[in-house]
Formats: C-alpha cells, sequence, structure tokens
C-alpha cells in the first residue's frame, strides 16, 4: 500500500518559466502536492529550449514539470486575471518569477495577497532582488558571471562556465527549503509569508568561502580539477592511459597514503609532505610524487591500492559514463512522446514508494477541465 504523501491535499499556484521556479515547485508535486503550472499561450519557454528527449521535447522541461497540471492564462486580458485570483483563493503557495513588479502590475501584489490571504505562502523569485539592479534581466550564465562564480570556476587559463544551470538549480533548491519552511511556520502560526529569493543572493551564499579568501588576502586561483586549499586534490593519469581524481583530506590519511600506495611509510612523515599546509606549499613536488606512482600502475591496480589505503578517488566520467553508472538511479516518466528515463530524486524516504506524475502538453489540463 501506498504511503500518503507529505503535501498530499496541499494547492500550489506556479506562475513560472525557465528552471528556477520550475525546480522548486517539481519537487513540491514529488511530495504529493497538486501543482497548477500558469502557462502563456504560447507556454513557458523553456518547452523550447531543446528536443533531446525523443527529437521533439526538450530535456529542461521533461526534467522539471512532472507530476503538474498545465493551464494556459493569458494574464494581459481580464479573464485571465479572474481565473488566476480565483486559483489564488484556494491555494496554499504561489512561486512566481515574473520579472520583478509584474506581479504586482497584474493586481497581484504579494503584500497585499498577504493581507487578503493570510495564509497563502507566497514565493518570489527574481535575478537581482530589490537592490539597484534589481530591474536587470538575468539568466543563469549572467549570474555566474556577475557573482563571480565564474571567476573561480575552469582552469589557469580563462574562467569558466559551470556546466549545469547551477544558479537556476540551487536558487529553486533555496525556494523549495524556504517555502516547507514556510508551510511548518504556518502550522505552527497559521499565518503564512512573503518569500523573496534572488539568483545572486544565492550564489553570493554560496560564494562564502572564496569572498572571504579575498577578503582575507588569499584569493582563489582557478586549479581546473585541483583544489586551491588541499594536496594531493586532483587527476593522475595510470599506465593504461586512464584518468582518476585523488583527494587527500587530512595528514592521518596521508601517512598511510603513502605507506600503502606510494608505498614509502617515510614520506607520511618527511617535512616537506607531512602536513597539508606543506603540502599545498610544495605541490609540485607533491603532484610529481603521486604522479610517479600511479604512473606504473594499470587503472585496476590504482584502484586496488587506492582502496587498500581507504583514500578517497573518483572516475573522471563524461556523461556517457553516467548514462551507464553502476550507482545511477533512475525514475520513469510519462510523456507526450512515450516513457522518458532519467536520474531519481536524490532524497530517498524508506518504506515510502513514490510514483512521479507525467509531464504535461501544454494547457492539457485546460481540455480535460472543459471535457468534464
Amino acid at each position: 500500500m501506498t504511503a500518503r504523501l507529505p503535501l498530499a491535499g496541499l494547492t500550489v499556484v506556479a506562475v513560472e518559466q525557465a528552471v528556477a521556479a520550475p525546480f522548486c515547485t517539481s519537487r513540491l508535486a514529488d511530495a504529493g502536492a497538486r501543482v497548477i503550472k500558469i502557462e502563456r499561450p504560447e507556454g513557458d519557454f523553456a518547452r523550447g529550449y531543446d528536443d533531446a528527449v525523443q527529437g521533439s521535447q526538450s530535456s529542461y522541461f521533461v526534467w522539471l514539470n512532472r507530476g503538474k497540471e498545465s493551464h494556459v492564462v493569458d494574464l494581459a486580458r481580464p479573464e485571465g486575471k479572474a481565473e488566476l485570483a480565483k486559483l489564488i483563493e484556494g491555494a496554499d503557495v504561489l512561486v512566481q518569477n515574473l520579472k520583478p513588479g509584474a506581479l504586482a502590475r497584474l493586481g497581484f501584489d504579494p503584500e497585499k495577497l498577504r493581507v487578503t490571504h493570510p495564509r497563502l505562502v507566497i514565493c518570489s523569485i527574481s535575478g537581482y532582488g530589490d537592490g539597484p539592479m534589481a530591474d536587470r534581466k538575468a539568466y543563469d550564465l549572467l549570474i555566474q558571471a556577475e557573482s563571480g562564480l565564474s571567476s573561480v570556476t575552469g582552469g589557469p587559463e580563462a574562467p569558466a562556465r559551470v556546466g549545469i544551470s547551477i544558479v537556476d538549480i540551487a536558487t529553486g533548491a533555496t525556494a523549495h527549503a524556504a517555502v516547507l519552511e514556510a508551510l511548518i511556520g504556518r502550522g505552527i502560526t497559521g499565518e503564512g509569508a512573503d518569500i523573496r529569493v534572488s539568483m545572486f543572493d544565492v550564489m553570493a551564499d554560496w560564494l562564502t568561502v572564496p569572498l572571504l579568501q579575498e577578503e582575507g588576502g588569499k584569493p582563489p586561483r582557478r586549479m581546473g580539477l585541483a583544489h586551491p586549499s588541499i594536496a594531493p586534490y586532483g587527476v593522475f593519469t595510470t599506465r593504461d592511459r586512464q584518468q582518476v581524481l585523488l583527494s587527500i583530506q587530512s595528514d592521518r590519511e596521508w601517512a598511510k597514503f603513502a605507506a600503502v600506495f606510494l608505498g614509502d611509510a617515510a614520506y607520511g612523515s618527511d617535512p616537506h609532505f607531512a602536513t597539508n599546509v606543506q603540502r599545498v606549499c610544495n605541490r609540485a613536488q607533491t603532484d610529481a610524487l603521486v604522479a610517479d606512482a600511479f604512473a606504473f600502475m594499470t587503472k585496476d591496480e590504482a584502484c586496488d591500492r587506492l582502496l587498500a589505503a581507504d583514500a578517497a578517488f573518483a572516475s573522471v566520467n563524461d556523461m556517457a559514463g553516467l548514462s551507464r553508472h553502476e550507482q545511477l538511479r533512475r525514475i520513469t516518466v510519462e510523456t507526450g512522446g512515450g516513457t522518458v528515463s532519467y536520474p531519481a530524486p536524490a532524497a530517498i524516504f524508506r518504506g515510502e514508494e513514490r510514483r512521479y506524475g507525467p509531464v504535461p502538453r501544454l494547457g492539457e489540463d485546460d481540455i480535460k477541465e472543459a471535457a468534464a
């Protein structure tokens, strides 16, 4: 028997598009909430980001809109505004990522909604919040650059983009946590909330460590797959030309690594290598020492030796490697083009079976309501 999902009975109205807000509401839908996705007549523009899924559907949209209802509402028309007002009347949560001030201009100012709907949890997602750049358009890569994230990403030769929409995803995850926090608070006080989450604020928070390093006079450097503060921590190549990413996190780990993997316990107490501070100061020597050891082993031999040393390591995979990875958990989701398999949400609730709803066609639930 399938257990009742924790958010069953809650209604979420999502005036959303792209990635950040849909990430938040997809997780609410997974937990059992009824998520009513409001789409403009031409649809969420993320529907057109690519056609990678079955040759016709957007990978972004298929990932982030499972289990939702799609309602086409033209908010530029009075009847569209009236429909949204009716939906909000019955909602527990309103999530929106329209341009700053757009919802208020449509007649749905969050501050006024808090007065007329005191139990409503409202979450507004924006690029820059209420600061001096509030009116700027903001997309994932723009915030990566503006926040400084790209300056600490990539190799020494140039800054780089993080390979996924990290700002959008981080913002959606932050919004999701804030909405759940507000719902818990409502359960205690009976009061909803007016939550504001900006993409820039989320990234600034996540960049606290390199910011403090900069302000402490030790600015971080771009090092590719190496680590600016830890050594050895980087990619090493085996005799059969395979790459292994090694991470030694403590001096105790180094001592065991030296004895078991390098085959010489003396390196564990050598003053050039005994502490992480010294290994970082002598990074070139440290890395050369480790690289020489890897070069004499095949990948299988190196992995066996690393396991014996209880060292942390990983293969340097690509997406093909992830696709066939033995550790990968998957879910299947129905779409207009058929069944799609992709990675499962990370949280596992033991003893609770989760089923994931289909990805809606544009306006699919308007058609269902008309038929009813």
